[in-house]
């Protein structure tokens, strides 16, 4: 018996782990693509404030960093924010354990009298209930060079 549970615990650790990161990348994009389509009919702040993890960290041009959900909800408290910010991931990464992920996407913010395009990156985590959330959300301008072509 000595021997025996040795040998079963071995077993047990050297069974492989199976690699989630296939379908978790498949669920990030689904979750990036759904609070675009969010944003697009109740605001940037408020589709962002929906997808939010607790933990969040959100740099702001020229501002100090927003840090959690709450201090997030308070920068943005009674600013819906703009439907014209529209995005698209083209691509979406995911760990082999299924719980953290990035989207890397384009950005597009159009009005009658301009259009202004750029980069975004967001990083996910997955919930304890299944849906993902993000925890790190950021971008920037497109440079002037791109603009033209």
């Amino acid at each position: 018996m000595k021997l025996l549970l040795p040998l079963l615990l071995l077993t047990a650790c050297a069974q492989p782990v199976k690699d989630l990161s296939e379908q978790s990348a498949k669920e990030i994009r689904d979750a990036d693509m759904a609070m675009n389509a969010l944003a697009l009919q109740v605001g940037f702040n408020k589709a962002l404030l929906a997808y939010a993890d607790d933990n969040l960290f959100k740099p702001q041009e020229n501002q100090l960093p927003v840090v959690g959900k709450k201090a997030l909800e308070e920068h943005y408290a009674g600013k819906e924010g703009t439907k014209e910010l529209s995005w698209s991931p083209f691509t979406a990464v995911a760990s082999a354990s299924g719980d953290m992920g990035y989207t890397m996407g384009n950005w597009k913010f159009a009005t009658p009298d301009t259009t202004m395009y750029g980069f975004y990156y967001t990083i996910w985590k997955k919930q304890a209930d299944g849906t993902w959330k993000w925890t790190v959300d950021g971008g920037n301008n497109m440079p002037s060079e791109y603009k033209s072509k």
